[in-house]
């Protein structure tokens, strides 16, 4: 039996707004409480965290995901087994079998967006794992929304503290109207979750923007011109290069990120090349802005 090992990690930061590579760990082995603290302090800090060099199953990749919480079950994709015996694992994929698509958001780009803001209950972070990469393309991007969010002026801040906004469910991040939602033209007719657009962050207590998604999005109470403005303002602030980092994907590379105040994107890549990942994501709970947090 795999005893649990502790390690003094290394934390390399990106230099960017966010992100960090962890290097000293292998995954494929059982992460004890020490070296775990350490993984989450430096999460905490960094947003995202980068894992290279990794050589997981998928027991093993669910066994790391699992010691942050517990995990979502993967939503029902026609490419996946009615029996699937790890049905926490999202499988993103261009690849088709005999036709089918094993997986998930294919070849196309996806825009800026928070994972699962149109539920009320929204996951705490998601872990990606590359198995396959495409030679080029495909690249991920992350935005620092504390960033975004303590870089306001402090008019629009004041202005927000007590806005909410529906995230519209019917379309997913590449844009693609989901199965059994209808088109909508009018962002106050589109269904999905009401969140604050100022998120705290249970653990280390700081704001960030909550934006989720841009499409149909609506500020609750406002006139539509008033929302989209005030809307397409934070989104213009919010999608700046000097909060981002981009992520170029190798085979072994695990990926975090904290879904509570870090948004993400991917870049297109070529339909012909292959992109296989494999994603668990870590349960949550309902957004909620703390005005305790806000200093007088």
């Amino acid at each position: 039996m795999d005893l649990p090992t502790s390690t003094r990690i290394t934390v390399t930061p990106t230099g960017a707004s966010l992100g960090a590579d962890v290097s000293g760990i292998d995954l494929s082995q059982p992460v004890d409480q020490a070296t775990f603290k350490q993984v989450e302090d430096a999460w905490h800090e960094h947003l995202v965290l980068r894992f290279r060099g990794q050589q997981l199953d998928d027991p093993k990749f669910l066994a790391f995901a699992r010691k942050f919480g517990e995990l979502d079950k993967a939503p029902i994709h026609a490419g996946k087994l009615v029996e699937d015996p790890f049905p926490e694992i999202t499988v993103m994929s261009n690849i088709k079998v005999n036709g089918v698509s094993i997986g998930n958001l294919g070849h196309y780009e996806a825009e800026w967006h928070t994972d699962m803001s149109y539920n009320d209950l929204t996951p705490i972070g998601s872990l990606l794992y590359a198995l396959e990469v495409p030679p080029s393309g495909g690249n991920t991007g992350f935005s620092n929304m504390y960033a975004a969010f303590d870089t306001l002026p402090a008019d629009l801040k004041r202005r927000i503290a007590t806005l909410q906004c529906r995230h519209d469910s019917s379309r997913n991040s590449a844009g693609e109207l989901r199965k059994g939602f209808k088109d909508i033209s009018d962002p106050r007719e589109a269904p999905g979750a009401i969140h604050p657009l100022i998120r705290t962050h249970p653990g280390t207590r700081r704001n960030a923007l909550y934006l989720g998604r841009r499409r149909n999005a609506y500020i609750i109470g406002l006139p539509l011109e008033e929302s989209e403005a005030l809307l397409n303002e934070l989104w213009a602030h919010a999608s700046q290069t000097r909060f981002a980092w981009y992520q170029e994907w190798k085979v072994g590379d695990l990926i975090m990120w904290d879904n509570r105040c870090a948004m993400h994107r991917r870049d297109a890549f070529d339909p012909e090349s292959r992109r296989l990942m494999h994603r668990t994501q870590i349960k949550g709970g309902k957004p909620f802005f703390d005005p305790a947090t806000v200093a007088a």
